[in-house]
């Protein structure tokens, strides 16, 4: 297995790994370490190429790092790729894998995401210490979706509260894209609210499942961004909110789970001025690196400790939103910058 350095300008540490007996090939890259070791998921995606590979590891690692710090965790920016259908990895891949992020001895932690599940972290944690997400064990905190849902649910209710003076969802008109581990744990506290769901995603199966689960209304996995609604909840891949995106939706209200919503950082304005109110992705869905902190920091009492964390992210969030009204400004800016204020004291 070889592996090597990436050159970067904006991140502590890239890494590629590279096996060709294994067909792996895939990347780590540790943004920031800051606050704390750098914590975030492993996903596994057939990327178009290495570059689109590295692209987003580059983008989800940074925005681990504004993740953590906003959910007020003592933990960095991280993340890793591997090229490839999720269905076909092998166990000699993710032990590999595991092998490549021993190397880093602490600096990043790894866990769950999207193409991954419990029990592969489970595999990986025979050759690191530095995973979590575990079924079992001593803190383990296993599939961290539904806190994740759980807390994008809060936030969609406290975003709604701001656009349309309540929190209740009865008779909302929510679009949610993507139906995975997240997007159907979300589903399930929407319809449970009474919200009228639209739903999408590239599995007509899960599609289906959600039809007859919760009485949606489907669109198709284009068409799911220009459906009429009062709320959009992007629960898929990231840097789906662009010019041309924004400008054909049909929402008052943008707050769902997917990582790095916004293609530049020019499109939390363009959301602004269309007068739709976002919910900045790295604070919505903070729910998820919450749960697998309790693994990472031995933390025992971690039901309650999952809940307070919980209450104080929505807190967080309503005092962004809040803050982005009086000042009439983005609440991505609002966020970035609370954020980066945090950075900067650290470092002093």
């Amino acid at each position: 297995m070889d592996i090597t350095q990436v050159a970067t300008d904006t991140h502590e540490t890239v890494l590629r790994i590279h096996d060709a007996a294994l067909d792996l090939t895939g990347f780590i890259a540790v943004h920031s370490t800051r606050l704390g070791p750098a914590a975030g998921g492993l996903r596994m995606r057939p990327y178009g190429s290495e570059q689109e590979a590295l692209t987003d590891v580059l983008r989800l690692s940074e925005g681990m790092t504004y993740k953590n710090a906003a959910a007020g965790l003592p933990l960095g920016g991280g993340k890793a790729v591997i090229l490839g259908d999720a269905a076909q990895k092998t166990p000699q891949q993710l032990l590999a894998f595991a092998r490549a992020i021993d190397t880093l001895q602490g600096r990043y932690w790894t866990a769950e995401d999207m193409g991954m599940s419990p029990q592969d972290m489970s595999l990986m944690a025979q050759e690191t210490k530095f995973v979590a997400g575990l079924p079992h064990g001593p803190h383990a905190s296993g599939d961290p979706s539904p806190v994740t849902a759980r807390g994008i649910f809060n936030a969609i209710k406290t975003t709604a509260r701001h656009r349309f003076g309540t929190p209740d969802l009865a008779g909302r008109r929510v679009a949610v894209q993507g139906l995975g581990h997240v997007g159907a744990h979300l589903c399930s506290l929407l319809h449970g609210a009474g919200a009228k769901l639209i739903v999408s995603d590239i599995d007509a199966d899960r599609v289906a499942q959600a039809k007859t689960a919760f009485n949606a209304e489907t669109a198709s996995v284009a068409g799911i961004m220009t459906v009429q609604a009062d709320i959009f909840a992007p629960c898929a891949i990231g840097a789906i909110l662009n010019a041309d995106t924004i400008a054909a939706l049909n929402v008052a209200v943008v707050a769902g789970g997917a990582n790095n919503q916004l293609a530049t950082a020019d499109d939390g304005a363009r959301l602004h001025e269309r007068g739709i109110l976002y919910a900045p992705d790295f604070v919505a869905n903070g729910g998820g690196i919450i749960n697998v902190a309790t693994e990472i920091l031995a933390i025992d009492n971690q039901q309650d400790w999952v809940a307070d964390k919980l209450v104080a992210l929505d807190a967080t969030l309503d005092r962004i939103l809040t803050r982005a009204a009086q000042t009439d400004c983005s609440p991505d800016a609002i966020a970035t910058s609370t954020v980066n204020d945090m950075l900067l004291a650290k470092a002093a």
